[in-house]
């Protein structure tokens, strides 16, 4: 029996693949590469030593996904594919709804067709919306996104719920990330974005190796201690096994259920840069731009939930976060393209 991560070739599924190889199970990934490189495959199986069952297909092609699921004894999914780029979503929200939302349903449609009935959901904080005092709690209300990627989030969340009130023996676990950074500790696989990065992490690490000028960071004058944004920093591996705590407890309970996975601790924008610099001795330039339009002051997770029903916790440092996507950057300045 195999995992299928949907979407798995990516920063957070790769990282996601290790783990659950370590832990034993077979792991099969599909994936369009449209945002990943199947290099970053080859190497979850180099870290592991164990082989991926790799498909390079749409996952809202429900024949493309048949054939699969045809040929693989699939007894859970992971499902992280779809579109992140905020700003793209924005340019772009006829793509980003028809995507992302087409994804869950062909996966849905088709893990029904096969008897597969345990879905855990790559969802986001960002559903939380911004008028919710933190900590963020899994029961307060969702919506208020404030571009399209985040409403996906919100609507592919509601279209989970609804499949298993439905179907009494489909299990769905969404879990609402927080801000996954770092890099896998071997500098193996990492994240890697295309174009400008769209998170502040690799824009950090991309200036520490003379890939980008300086940093900049978008408003300074907020109600925070130090003026900056505080979020809630997790290192991918942490989050990685999130993911191979959530099957186990899906197959045992039908229905959906939320779990944030964060640290439940805020982090400011002058905090990470003064550890990252600390930590891997190198200096980055930065300079105060404007505050971006729909960011929050601060947000950060109450992460009890995760503790009580996977037994899960955030165990690494934003010391290791700093050091191991550092350490990803200096060994794949270029990611996994040079």
């Amino acid at each position: 029996m195999a995992v299928l991560l949907a979407g798995g070739a990516g920063f957070i599924g790769t990282h996601t693949a290790v783990e659950f190889l370590n832990a034993g199970y077979d792991v099969v990934i599909a994936d369009n590469l449209y945002n990943s490189k199947s290099a970053a495959v080859r190497r979850v199986e180099e870290i592991t030593g164990r082989s991926v069952a790799f498909y390079e297909i749409d996952v809202c092609d429900k024949d493309a996904l048949r054939k699969l699921f045809s040929e693989q004894s699939i007894e859970a999914v992971v499902h992280f594919a779809g579109m992140k780029a905020v700003g793209e979503s924005v340019a772009k929200p006829l793509q980003y709804y028809s995507n992302n939302l087409g994804t869950t349903i062909a996966l849905l449609t088709v893990m029904k067709e096969f008897g597969c009935r345990c879905i855990v959901f790559s969802s986001s904080a960002t559903v939380y919306g911004k008028s919710n005092p933190v900590p963020l709690f899994e029961t307060m209300p969702r919506g208020e996104c404030t571009n399209p990627y985040g409403w996906t989030k919100w609507m592919n969340e509601q279209i989970i719920m609804d499949a298993c009130t439905a179907d009494p023996e489909l299990s769905g676990v969404l879990l609402r990330y927080f801000n996954p950074i770092g890099a896998h500790e071997s500098g193996r696989i990492g994240e890697d974005p295309q174009g400008i990065p769209n998170n502040i992490f690799p824009f950090i690490t991309q200036v520490a190796v003379g890939r980008r000028p300086q940093l900049t960071i978008f408003g300074d004058d907020y109600d925070t201690p130090d003026g900056t944004g505080i979020r809630d920093y997790i290192h991918v591996v942490d989050l990685a096994k999130g993911h191979v705590a959530a099957v186990p407890y899906a197959k045992k309970h039908p229905g959906a259920k939320v779990i944030n996975i964060g640290t439940g601790k805020g982090t400011s924008v002058f905090e990470m840069v003064n550890t990252f610099e600390r930590v891997n001795g190198v200096k980055i330039p930065y300079v105060i731009g404007e505050r971006r339009p729909g960011d929050l002051p601060e947000s950060y997770a109450n992460a009890d939930e995760a503790e009580k029903l996977l037994g899960w916790h955030a165990e690494k440092t934003l010391e290791d976060m700093c050091r191991d996507g550092y350490r990803w950057q200096t060994l794949n300045p270029m990611g996994y393209g040079g």
